[in-house]
């Protein structure tokens, strides 16, 4: 949705234009408002209604976490076992 709306809003403007609007978004505090913002709004979807999605977003969040830690270990064992196979 935001870049659905970022896009409506560069939509009408010229390349030149585009620096002017795209710098204050850039910003410290804009980017800490915006954050501020959508940890808000999650609160308000998800934590005060006592739904059990937070809990499904760490459960996944967690798996996704501990795979792309996992990931280049498994990748180097791959490349050695095929290196020793070739050897063979």
């Amino acid at each position: 949705m935001a870049m659905r709306r970022f896009y409506s809003e560069i939509k009408g403007k010229k390349v030149t234009e585009l620096p002017e609007h795209v710098k204050p978004m850039l910003s410290f505090n804009y980017i800490k408002n915006s954050i501020k913002k959508g940890l808000d709004n999650y609160g308000e979807k998800y934590i005060e209604t006592d739904s059990l999605t937070p809990l499904y977003h760490v459960l996944y969040g967690g798996m996704a976490f501990s795979y792309l830690v996992a990931l280049p270990n498994e990748r180097r064992h791959l490349a050695h076992k095929e290196h020793a196979e070739s050897h063979h």
